[in-house]
């Protein structure tokens, strides 16, 4: 029996002396990340996620780096990256406009760009070489490549096209990003398509984010501009109704950029104030955004009479 022990351990440690510990370590604990996932979105304090969400991203991120091919860790990178630039980096770029501070709003401008650049280079990785180069290039080069995109990527490729939106949205004084909006409209459009065919994700946020970013492209200007308003408020609301009108993001949004679009003051007023009298626990598992749509709801009524000048 003795005998039997010590020829065991000596093939055990040969086996593992083939294999890296540190991948095998990588892999066990980007399962427990996945499941753990949900208490960050479930977090009812934003000041306690703002300063928790940073290093939990990079402790995440040296995971990657002993396991970079790791899919599920590449996952949470690309929704962590976008998550934390919308509900926190933009917040302070947001602040910033509204107070005119110049130079704050160029230092959040860049750090806005780095971060979401960051969500697109993750959801690229997940989606392969060809979308690397095909995403820079010609809308019908884009169209084709959107077209053999399946079910199977629809998730990166949302992150894909919000990261790049939001990249846009951030460098409006450079001409040659504004001329990837079409190439963000198609791949939103086609996230959309995919969820008509085949049905919603099980992760109602993810059904909501296609809306809301098309809802944000179409409200960007004015119909007097060439923008599409009533366009948007569909977009917003086609957001509220996949999420049973829980995703209070959907109609901050829905108030704040259609009011304004349209300068209908008493939309933007009703709306807001219907955010405001939700308690964001009306879903649970989207705690964290709905407090991330308290705090702007509040914020564009504060400055209500300077938004509409009468």
């Amino acid at each position: 029996m003795r005998l039997a022990y010590v020829l065991a351990a000596t093939v055990a440690v040969a086996v593992l002396g083939g294999c890296d510990l540190g991948k095998i370590t990588v892999n066990t604990t980007s399962k427990v990340l996945i499941r753990a996932q949900p208490s960050l979105q479930q977090e009812a304090d934003y000041e306690m996620a703002r300063q928790a969400i940073p290093g939990a991203l990079k402790t995440v991120e040296g995971f990657w780096i002993v396991d970079p091919e790791n899919e599920r860790l590449i996952k949470i990178l690309t929704e962590g990256y976008c998550q934390y630039g919308t509900a926190f980096v933009e917040d302070d770029w947001e602040a910033a406009k509204f107070k005119k501070d110049l130079e704050a709003i160029e230092y959040h401008n860049n750090r806005s760009t780095k971060i979401f650049t960051r969500c697109l280079n993750y959801a690229l990785k997940t989606l392969g070489k060809r979308w690397q180069k095909e995403i820079f290039e010609g809308p019908e080069v884009v169209a084709k490549l959107l077209k053999d995109t399946g079910k199977g990527k629809r998730f990166p490729m949302l992150m894909a096209g919000m990261a790049l939106g939001s990249i846009i949205n951030h460098n409006l004084t450079r001409i040659e990003m504004i001329a990837y909006l079409p190439t963000v409209e198609a791949i939103l459009n086609r996230v959309v398509e995919i969820d008509t065919k085949h049905g919603l994700p099980k992760a109602r946020q993810h059904a909501a984010l296609p809306y809301i970013a098309l809802g944000m492209i179409h409200t960007a200007r004015g119909k007097a501009m060439g923008g599409d308003p009533d366009k948007g408020k569909a977009m917003f609301e086609m957001a509220l109704k996949v999420t049973d009108n829980k995703f209070l993001l959907a109609r901050t949004l829905l108030g704040y950029r259609v009011g304004l679009a349209n300068n209908d003051r008493k939309f933007f007023h009703e709306q807001l104030k219907m955010v405001l009298e939700t308690a964001p626990s009306v879903w649970p598992e989207q705690r964290l955004a709905n407090e991330v749509a308290h705090r702007k709801a509040r914020r564009y009524l504060s400055h209500e009479k300077d938004l509409f000048l009468e």
